[in-house]
C-alpha cells in the first residue's frame, strides 16, 4: 500500500506543477526565485531525466534499521514508479517532458527538470540506502 501511495501522491504533484507552469508561463520564460541560484521556468525535453540509536541496544538497533530499510524500499519503489508514470503521461500527451526547476549559479545551470524527476532521483537515493542498511541474508546470496 505504501508504493501506491508514494506513485499516486508523486503522479498527482507532479502534474498539477507542470500543468501549473504551462498555464502561467510561456515556452523559455524565467522567473527568479532565488537570483543567481533558482529560477522558475517552462522547458521541454524528449531525453531521459538525468550515530543514530548508538547507545541502544543491538537488538533495538536490529529492529530499529530492518523497519527503516523495509519502510525505504517501499517508498523508494513508490517515488520511482510515481515518477516514471509522471514523466510517461507528458511524453504520452505532449511527446516530450515538462521541465520547470532551473538550478543555477552565474552562468552555469544545472539541467532543468521537474517533480518526477526528482522523485525519481530520491527514490533511488533511499532504495540506495535502504539495500544498505538491508543486505541479503547468506541463504540469499546465491540466486
Amino acid at each position: 500500500m505504501i508504493p501506491l501511495a508514494w506513485l499516486l501522491a508523486v503522479v498527482v504533484l507532479d502534474q498539477a506543477t507542470k500543468a501549473l507552469i504551462m498555464e502561467r508561463f510561456a515556452m523559455f520564460e524565467l522567473l527568479p526565485v532565488i537570483p543567481g541560484l533558482f529560477n522558475l521556468t517552462y522547458l521541454t525535453n524528449t531525453g531521459a531525466a538525468f550515530g543514530m540509536l548508538a547507545g541502544a541496544q543491538t537488538i533495538w538497533r536490529q529492529v530499529f534499521f530492518v523497519g527503516v530499510a523495509v519502510l525505504a524500499l517501499g517508498v523508494a519503489i513508490g517515488l520511482i514508479a510515481g515518477g516514471a508514470v509522471g514523466n510517461l503521461i507528458d511524453r504520452l500527451r505532449f511527446g516530450a517532458v515538462v521541465d520547470f526547476l532551473d538550478f543555477y549559479v552565474g552562468s552555469h545551470h544545472w539541467p532543468a527538470f521537474n517533480v518526477a524527476d526528482s522523485a525519481i532521483c530520491v527514490g533511488v537515493g533511499l532504495f540506495i540506502l535502504g539495500s544498505l542498511l538491508y543486505p541479503p541474508r547468506e541463504s540469499e546470496k546465491g540466486q
